[in-house]
Parts: structure tokens; sequence; C-alpha cells
């Protein structure tokens, strides 16, 4: 239920074109060696407030073939519920997957062939896709799995 007031509709869902869409590496990741996480960011860019609901779907961008995506397996954590975004307002979702081992030469100790991804294809339920960058470098990562927390108006760390 919508607690403000005086609001008369429900916000309609952030169409693909009002969102920008940006990635950083998390600060926190879960313990053990190996694990790599990514916040991802969703930027109401319209006049108008919008909302965000599920759990996202992930890609690796197959440089610019759309269908070149490679899926990844998600897994999804925490309860998916909406959140209405205020023009310039944002909402999160963390991505937590098994990272590449060592140097340039990398390994996965699953002893699946490592994958680097420049961008990721990063989709939420009504709201479209969205090819984003990590603000300092690329997703590197093991066995094509990823965990996705559900979109949150809550900024994960």
């Amino acid at each position: 239920m919508d607690s403000s007031r005086g609001v008369g509709a429900a916000a309609p869902v952030c169409s693909a074109g009002s969102l920008k869409v940006a990635a950083r590496q998390a600060t926190v990741r879960p313990s053990g060696t190996g694990t790599g996480a990514a916040i991802v960011e969703f930027t109401n860019s319209s006049a108008k407030a919008c909302v965000l609901k599920g759990h996202p779907t992930v890609a690796g961008a197959g440089n610019g073939s759309p269908e070149k995506n490679s899926p990844l397996s998600v897994t999804t954590t925490g309860t998916a519920s909406p959140v209405t975004l205020a023009s310039k307002g944002k909402a999160w979702a963390k991505l937590t997957f098994v990272q590449v081992q060592g140097e340039a030469d990398g390994f996965c100790e699953s002893g699946a062939e490592p994958v680097v991804y420049p961008t990721l294809v990063i989709g939420l339920p009504g709201a479209g896709k969205h090819q984003v960058a990590l603000d300092d470098g690329q997703f590197a990562q093991c066995d094509n799995k990823v965990t996705v927390t559900a979109v949150s108006a809550a900024k994960p760390s």
C-alpha cells in the first residue's frame, strides 16, 4: 500500500528509456577467496516517478550483437518489493559471482574456462535491458553463475 498522501494512482513501471544504469565493484564481498561482487545502480532519469521491482537477469554482452549475449545462471536472494523512484531517485541490486583467480593468465578453481566480459546486460521485469560496464574494470568470472539481490531502495556496500 502506498503511504504517500495525495497520490492518486500508482506510478508506472520505469521504462528502459527512463533509466540510467551503472555498475561498480562492491566494497563488501562474501567471505572466502574467489568471490567477486558488483553493485548495479538504477537512476530514474525521467521527470516523473516510476517503479522498479524484481530480480535482475544478467548476461555477458555479445560485443554489440544481442543474439550473442551469454545469459548467466541466476540465483536470486531476498524478497522483491516495489521500489518507487522519484525523478533522479536511485535503486540498487548486488551481483555476487565466482571470480577468476591469479593474474592475467587467471584460472577457475572449478576447472572451468575463465570468462571476461567488458560489459554485462542487466534486465529488469518491464524495465528493459541495459548494457553496463564496471566503473573500474571488467567482469572476470567463472562458471557462468551469478547471485542477485532484489532491487532495493537501500544501497548495498
